[in-house]
């Protein structure tokens, strides 16, 4: 009767099967593809992975095109809310990525509805801490790349800028790149250079990080998310603190960007959240750009793309010199910032361990005030 059972079923699902349009098929090359989102063009920026079925492109430019471009084909789509286009790129003629272009509301309609947080709650985190001008490490930092001369001798923020460009130009953007072992400032900058590579965006802002606090500038390496907790996508960036401003602000070595208001003057992480949330004007520099190669547009590069990566910030309890190296029996810190709208509330202080032992320790606040606060402590 099993066996009989097993038949059956069979033959109901190559029906199926077989009474299913096929799905359309574009030719590839190269794992790398160009896609045009209505009026917006980005250049080798997804890259396929046949291992995913499938592998999903999400837009909101309702009534606009979405077109995908290999390098000898494409395929296009008019996006609508129900919109769900199946489609295969074929590698070399062999290997098989299903994709899929879907509608999703737009990210900044997703912010909005996490505006909200609880600005009088007090959770037991630590307290944030930050390596000082004594730190060793940070010492041969600052003399081995002549950091004084990079800083320059103008205003904070002409330092903060002038740092900034220079990780940027130091090393590339590469966001398919493996982690090096050493994640600190002096070997991250070392590896590309003998191996002629790229970081993604989190080493980035680990250089940046740490040459900050090698000039005695209290910095924060910032992990922006999207709101789903899991995602193929996030964004690392730099703050650092103003004494000048008496604030936070935004420092991007991955595009070179800083963001600020209709008077010209720096925002902060937390003040350009609101700012998309309450519909306020928002600045990027002219000159921000990917790998000195796309220049980056404030309608791409805050409206939608950090304002998908805005959803939730977590930063190291601990700022200092090679924080994130894998290590046996060593415990990195985390505290998490949520909205109220926020999926992921429980447990408030959770664990991961690696293998070799490590463990990554998260705390999770809902006040931003909490988050943000800036403690004297320098160790």
């Amino acid at each position: 009767m099993r066996h009989l059972l097993t038949v059956v079923v069979l033959i109901f699902w190559v029906t199926q099967s077989m009474a299913q349009s096929p799905l359309p098929i574009v030719k590839a090359t190269s794992k790398t593809v160009s896609i045009r989102d209505g009026k917006d063009f980005h250049s080798a920026t997804w890259t396929l992975v046949p291992e995913l079925r499938p592998d999903i492109y999400h837009s909101s430019k309702l009534g606009e095109r979405v077109t995908f471009y290999t390098d000898i084909d494409s395929i296009s789509v008019d996006l609508r809310e129900n919109t769900k286009f199946d489609f295969v790129i074929l590698l070399n003629g062999k290997d098989s990525a299903f994709t899929q272009i879907a509608y999703r509301e737009p990210y900044l309609t997703t912010l909005k509805k996490a505006a909200e947080y609880d600005n009088t709650q007090r959770r037991n985190i630590p307290k944030f801490t930050y390596a000082g001008l004594n730190d060793v490490d940070l010492q041969k930092i600052r003399k081995a790349f002549n950091l004084d001369s990079i800083a320059g001798k103008g205003s904070e923020a002409s330092k903060f800028i002038n740092m900034m460009d220079w990780v940027h130009n130091i090393v590339r953007h590469d966001g398919n790149s493996r982690n090096p072992k050493l994640q600190n400032a002096i070997d991250l900058i070392k590896v590309c250079q003998n191996e002629n590579r790229g970081i993604n965006c989190r080493m980035m802002a680990t250089v940046l990080n740490e040459c900050y606090l090698a000039m005695g500038f209290k910095s924060r390496m910032v992990t922006c998310m999207p709101k789903p907790l899991k995602f193929q996508d996030c964004h690392v960036i730099n703050a650092v603190y103003s004494n000048e401003l008496g604030k936070w602000v935004w420092m991007d070595p991955t595009f070179s960007a800083y963001v600020m208001d209709e008077k010209g003057e720096l925002l902060g992480i937390q003040e350009v959240r609101e700012r998309l949330v309450n519909d306020k004007p928002l600045i990027l520099n002219p000159d921000a750009n990917w790998n000195r190669r796309v220049s980056q547009t404030k309608e791409h590069y805050l409206y939608e793309y950090m304002a998908k990566n805005l959803y939730r910030l977590e930063v190291p309890v601990r700022s200092a010199y090679d924080v994130e190296t894998n290590g046996k029996d060593k415990t990195v810190e985390y505290v998490q910032l949520l909205p109220l709208d926020g999926i992921n509330q429980k447990p408030e202080i959770r664990e991961s361990k690696y293998k070799s032992g490590m463990v990554l320790r998260f705390y999770i606040t809902n006040n931003p005030k909490q988050f943000w606060e800036m403690t004297p402590a320098v160790n």
